[in-house]
């Protein structure tokens, strides 16, 4: 029970406001960016309201560095940079190859 309401209660209550929901089975969940956030067996409830679908997760959180080889890759082909050259940009940049591209064409 969540603050003494019975979950089917809850449902019931969620559908009168307007507001659906649905768990959704997953194994883990990945959210990449600077670092890449890895969420192990996970609980997913999809929610919607007034059309907008949201998801919370909870779960054992993993944190990595994201995967940036691919990415040093691009911007020493596009710019001839070195691949230390590149990885300082990168993360000068957050991660947003564009933006590491343009820092070291500028110089």
């Amino acid at each position: 029970m969540l603050g003494g309401i019975d979950p089917k209660q809850m449902d019931a209550l969620m559908r009168k406001m307007g507001i659906k929901s649905q768990s959704i089975d997953a194994e883990e969940v990945v959210i990449k960016g600077p670092k890449t956030i890895i969420i192990k067996e996970p609980q997913v409830t999809m929610m919607e309201v007034q059309g907008q679908k949201t998801f919370q997760i909870a779960g054992r959180i993993e944190e990595t560095p994201a995967d940036n080889k691919g990415d040093l890759n691009v911007i020493m082909e596009q710019t001839g940079a070195s691949e230390d050259e590149a990885r300082k940009a990168l993360d000068d940049s957050h991660g947003d190859i564009a933006e590491a591209i343009m820092k070291i064409k500028k110089g």
